[in-house]
């Protein structure tokens, strides 16, 4: 949507537009998020044991993803702070 188009919009559908786009910034940054944690995650834990993973390696990827997202919500905690 260009700004021209933007300028005949109700303050309504602005706003709608722009929930619409906050929306896919977050889903973008999510996506990202994971991307980075799958690869961080498995090549901290997977080793060679062959094409499945041991109970130790399965365990190891669900702490790691499970401190990816405990520092995700901590990131986030404090920039709700910081916006207040």
């Amino acid at each position: 949507m260009d700004a021209a188009a933007l300028q005949n919009l109700s303050p309504e559908q602005k706003q709608a537009v722009m929930g619409q786009a906050q929306q896919q910034a977050n889903q973008q940054i999510m996506t990202a998020m994971v991307e980075s944690m799958t690869l961080a995650c498995f090549d901290k834990c997977a080793g060679t044991s062959g094409d499945r993973l041991d109970s130790k390696e399965q365990s190891c990827l669900a702490n790691c993803q499970d401190r990816f997202f405990d520092v995700r919500k901590a990131v986030q905690d404090s920039l709700e702070k910081r916006q207040r």
